[in-house]
């Protein structure tokens, strides 16, 4: 016997509750009928949460059954969202991408991978995690302070950070102004990753890291260390190509 859901989701000339969708979408996944019941207007859909005694929508109900809003169904399904808090998600999300990105490119290009390859994976995760930061610096440069030795100390250089990440990657991912990007890599490399080691293994903090912006929930750790070692070596390198 097919099983059937009844949802009941705004849907109107100006808005399509997102949730309705996604509830709609989960429950055809599990293998349901639904029974897809819109609320077309302000009015209606008031009215239906006057007389089920909810407060929003979109609301589901399983055998007469009412299993609630969208985050309700994905625990009855048991698949209940992550409340942990905390992830590497995001700035592991921008390392796959950066070196994705470096190895088309050398593949199309060098018709092969190379050094060129871990310099260009380098630069492109520096940039973007530079542009996540640069999306709302006032609420960076506010997390960044929190542990930063030299931001702790002169309150600019945490509104500086981004930019000068963002100009030290665009240099080196063109292998330009070796003059510039190798000392400013080098520079906000070094303070970065003293800081982070300082906070997590001297004064072992749990705090958020600042790495992928202000709005991030990354915890301040080994991966944040990363990428201030990864800036620190990539200077290296440079300096040691440029001038070797």
């Amino acid at each position: 016997m097919a099983k059937t859901a009844k949802l009941y989701r705004m849907v109107m000339d100006k808005h399509v509750c997102p949730y309705g969708t996604k509830s709609k979408y989960l429950l055809e996944r599990r293998g349901f009928s639904v029974e897809d019941h819109h609320l077309t207007t302000r009015e209606e859909t008031d009215a239906f949460k006057d007389k089920h005694g909810v407060e929003t929508t979109p609301q589901t109900f399983i055998e007469d059954e009412r299993i609630g809003g969208y985050d309700a169904l994905r625990e009855h399904f048991g698949i209940g969202r992550d409340t942990s808090g905390k992830s590497y998600r995001p700035v592991l999300a921008v390392f796959a991408v950066g070196l994705a990105l470096a190895v088309s490119l050398s593949l199309a290009l060098l018709d092969g991978l190379s050094v060129r390859t871990v310099e260009w994976f380098v630069a492109f995760s520096m940039a973007m995690l530079a542009m996540l930061k640069l999306q709302d610096v006032e609420q960076f440069s506010t997390m960044f302070v929190g542990y930063d030795l030299l931001g702790q100390r002169f309150v600019p250089y945490a509104y500086a950070y981004p930019y000068l990440e963002a100009l030290a990657a665009i240099l080196m991912a063109g292998r330009l102004l070796p003059w510039i990007s190798i000392p400013v890599a080098f520079t906000i490399g070094t303070i970065g990753a003293a800081s982070v080691f300082y906070a997590v293994y001297i004064q072992k903090r749990d705090i958020k890291c600042a790495c992928v912006g202000g709005s991030g929930d990354v915890p301040l750790g080994f991966i944040s260390l990363s990428e201030n070692l990864a800036m620190m070596g990539m200077a290296i390198w440079m300096l040691w190509r440029a001038f070797g």
